[in-house]
């Protein structure tokens, strides 16, 4: 078996969770969180959370073909009974790189998206669900005019300051239409819709990028301007899948101005040359500080190795770039709060899945030693963090535990 082969078995390995030996020491496990038992697949784990500005945390997960919210007024102390979001069951995606998602709409509605997968292999719709402040879930939507049964999926949602609700998913339609004429095309699209009256209707989409990968979550934060910001994987020329950064300015009239790929709103934020001819499904992770540094996690392969990185994003290579956690960490996430930056991911030592924390007091200049959070055997979902204000919790989604909440 070549050399290239066995390294590509390993990363497979190490991305579902199942291989491997190594891992961090780390400190004694902190105390015990608190836990919510749900009714979820085991087989999908895959978690939506939310912070509101209230201090109520909100939870979807998959259970049979609903999505279902629990709410908590005591980061997890409690919860309120389960809630339904689509009342007639449909086929949901709520796997690690494509969950639901959940955010909270500027008039107070909560909005809860996910991918439907279709009949056709890796194909599906774009579903988003809104309930009024305090009422129940309107009927969902689908969210994009193009009804073609390809790849819309792994969607992410933002709500601006400024009340835009935004969808950037990746989408296949180009390379479909490349291919019918006989053209090459690597990778997918990714493609964006934006909402004006907080998601009770959607303008047409719009396309952002030609030539993302095909299955990584894609990173969405708001900048310290209030224009979006939307980090994917991407395949730059010859073949190399580092990632991509654009930044949405004015968005209500990006989509009117953008009906074609605009070459010039995409920089490449990371240069790790990661020459692969397949997908990792493992997207990264983006936060903003108040300066205006955006802090990233992710996962590449560089130098033979593959490992999770963490880094700020600028014009050239990200600065101070330095691994996070130990050989099979995997699947990270990171918030900020003032200058302090948190890091979350989780890592398998052949036994058991460890879920590990890591935090900055400089802004990313340097970081503590890694904290682990809690363990388990069997399945886990990757690790969510969610903010408001000055609160800061990571939610573990696991087959043998339930949902863990850890405060931060």
């Amino acid at each position: 078996m070549s050399r290239f082969v066995c390294k590509g078995i390993r990363l497979w390995l190490m991305c579902m969770g199942l291989a491997g030996l190594l891992g961090c020491s780390a400190p004694a496990q902190q105390p015990s969180p608190n836990v919510l038992i749900t009714g979820a697949d085991p087989a999908q784990l895959g978690t939506g959370v939310a912070l509101s500005e209230d201090g109520h945390l909100h939870i979807v997960v998959k259970e049979g073909g609903h999505l279902v919210l629990y709410t908590s007024s005591d980061l997890g102390a409690h919860w309120s009974p389960p809630q339904r979001i689509n009342a007639h069951p449909e086929a949901i995606s709520a796997d690690g790189e494509n969950r639901p998602k959940v955010a909270l709409a500027r008039d107070g509605s909560l909005l809860v998206s996910w991918t439907q997968p279709l009949d056709k292999r890796f194909t599906g719709y774009i579903r988003l669900a809104r309930a009024p402040h305090g009422q129940a879930f309107d009927a969902p939507i689908t969210v994009h005019r193009d009804r073609s049964e390809i790849t819309h999926r792994f969607e992410s949602l933002l709500v601006t300051e400024g009340g835009e609700v935004l969808l950037v998913w990746v989408d296949k339609r180009d390379m479909e239409s490349a291919h019918a004429a006989g053209l090459d095309y690597r990778g997918a699209g990714i493609y964006a819709a934006v909402s004006t009256d907080h998601g009770q209707s959607f303008a047409p989409e719009f396309k952002l990028a030609d030539h993302s990968c095909e299955c990584c979550r894609i990173a969405l934060a708001e900048g310290v301007d209030g224009a979006p910001l939307a980090l994917w994987r991407h395949v730059f020329e010859p073949n190399e899948r580092d990632h991509a950064l654009m930044h949405l300015a004015d968005l209500p009239h990006f989509a009117a101005k953008s009906d074609q790929f605009r070459a010039d709103a995409l920089q490449r934020a990371t240069f790790d040359r990661w020459a692969i001819d397949a997908c990792p499904h493992h997207g990264p992770g983006l936060a903003v500080t108040d300066d205006g540094t955006l802090h990233s996690v992710w996962f590449n392969v560089r130098e033979g190795e593959g490992r999770v990185f963490y880094g700020r994003l600028g014009a050239d290579a990200p600065s101070g770039q330095r691994t996070v956690g130990g050989s099979l960490a995997a699947h990270a996430d990171v918030a900020v709060r003032g200058q302090s930056i948190t890091v979350v991911w989780n890592e398998f030592d052949g036994e058991q899945t460890h879920l590990y924390t890591q935090s900055s007091s400089d802004n990313g200049d340097t970081f503590a030693p890694p904290r682990r959070l809690s363990s388990t055997r069997g399945r886990v979902d990757q690790p969510r963090l969610a903010q408001s204000g000055d609160t800061l919790v990571v939610v573990w989604h696991t087959e043998t535990n339930g949902v863990e909440v850890h405060r931060l």
